[in-house]
């Protein structure tokens, strides 16, 4: 199944009657180009609240060691998560692996989300106090080290439009490598360093007033993955961050 199929998929089971976007291709139209931040398809900025519908167990607290339903584990990954040890993680600094950028977006929490400059996109997430950067453009030709948000590069996906006009709506595709391998969920679901996070964001309205941002990742690790791992996560706008609420990672949850 599509990722554009997956997503629409997820918003008609949970109800919430979301606009759906059409099919998308690159966009073009008339005049030069501008930035990315002038150029928006979707308004991604403010404050989002996770939505939590689905794999109740897997995303509100800590499932057990051995539950790892779902995921299209290899055989090395399974060896891996079967050893896996909380303990061990804190004691090594590495209480974040289940907040890389492969996981984040499951994690109960908040978003805020800014334009850092015209070409970055900046996400900030309470739990575990990660930021994303989202850069359009090309893509750095010198890397820094891996870490959990990895390199993310982004840009709009518009439908076709009119040869001499914007065309209207869209969403942001974005790509994400360069990651220190961490967890996919808690109890020790690996990924590792050389997997590819692939995001799909769109926005639409909710019925009665409100919106909602839907998030479907892939998630591609041929070491620990034997097939591509979909999730669509879902995000609902908030007035402003009066409930915004910076909490460290954790091993467990």
């Amino acid at each position: 199944m599509s990722a554009r199929c997956l997503l629409t998929s997820v918003a008609i089971v949970v109800g919430l009657a979301v606009t759906a976007a059409p099919s998308r291709a690159q966009g073009r139209g008339g005049g030069p180009p501008t930035t990315p931040r002038a150029s928006a398809a979707i308004d991604l900025t403010g404050y989002w609240v996770a939505v939590v519908t689905e794999d109740w167990q897997y995303r509100m607290m800590t499932p057990r060691k051995g539950d790892y339903g779902f995921v299209p584990m290899t055989p090395e990954a399974r060896k891996i998560a079967d050893a896996w040890d909380p303990a061990a993680d804190q004691a090594a600094g590495n209480q974040c692996k289940a907040f890389g950028a492969a996981a984040i977006m499951r994690v109960p929490g908040r978003l805020h989300v800014i334009w850092q400059d015209d070409t970055t996109l900046k996400i900030e997430a309470d739990a575990g106090t990660q930021t994303r950067l989202f850069a359009f453009g090309p893509r750095p030709t010198t890397l820094p080290a891996p870490s959990w948000q990895g390199v993310s590069s982004a840009q709009w996906e518009r439908p076709p439009g009119p040869p001499n006009a914007p065309p209207p709506g869209g969403g942001l595709k974005v790509v994400t490598t360069n990651l220190r391998g961490g967890y996919l969920r808690w109890n020790g679901v690996p990924y590792s360093d050389n997997a590819v996070v692939t995001e799909y964001f769109d926005v639409g309205d909710l019925p009665g007033g409100g919106q909602v941002m839907l998030v479907t990742t892939v998630v591609e690790d041929p070491r620990y993955l034997f097939l591509p791992f979909i999730l669509s996560s879902q995000f609902k706008k908030e007035a402003d961050g009066a409930k915004w609420d910076p909490t460290p990672c954790s091993t467990t949850w």
